[in-house]
C-alpha cells in the first residue's frame, strides 16, 4: 500500500486549506485510514481515524468543527481545513491501518476503529502546512 499527500502551504491565520492522499495499493474494504500531525518538537498526534471505505470517522478535539473529512473518486482522500490556527502548524500525514484495535465494553470485547499512530500499518510521506501571518 502507497500513499501520497499533497495540498500543503502557507497559509494564513483563519484561512482554509484542503490536503489530499492518494492511495494505491491492495486495499481492503475492513482496512482504515487516519489522519495524523507532527508540529516540530513534538510527537505525532491523532487528528481523525475511520474505515477507510464507509461510515462517519472519529475527529480529534483539537480540530472538531474545523476539519472535515471526505472521501474522492479513484481511491482519494481528503482532509478540509477550515479557521486554520498558527498551533496547526505541521507536517500532515495520512495513514493506513489494516486492524481495529480490540477494547473491553460492556462486559465482552468489541472492536473499534484505531486512532493512535502506534495502530498504523502504512504512512506517507507527509506534507507541510504553515499558519502564519
Amino acid at each position: 500500500v502507497q500513499l501520497v499527500e499533497s495540498g500543503g502551504d502557507l497559509v494564513q491565520p483563519g484561512g482554509s486549506l484542503r490536503l489530499s492522499c492518494a492511495v494505491s495499493g491492495s486495499t481492503w474494504d475492513h482496512y482504515f485510514i487516519g489522519w495524523f500531525r507532527q508540529a516540530p518538537g513534538e510527537e505525532r498526534k491523532g487528528i481523525l481515524c475511520s474505515h477507510l471505505r464507509t461510515g462517519s470517522p472519529v475527529y480529534g478535539e483539537s480540530v472538531k468543527g474545523r476539519f472535515t473529512f471526505s472521501r474522492g473518486s479513484e481511491n482519494t482522500v481528503n482532509l478540509q481545513m477550515n479557521s486554520l490556527r498558527p498551533n496547526d502548524t505541521a507536517v500532515y500525514y495520512c495513514a493506513i491501518a489494516e486492524r481495529p484495535v480490540w477494547t473491553f465494553s460492556g462486559g465482552r470485547y468489541v472492536t473499534q476503529v484505531p486512532c493512535d499512530a502506534s495502530a498504523y500499518d502504512y504512512w506517507g510521506q507527509g506534507t507541510l502546512v504553515t499558519v502564519s501571518a
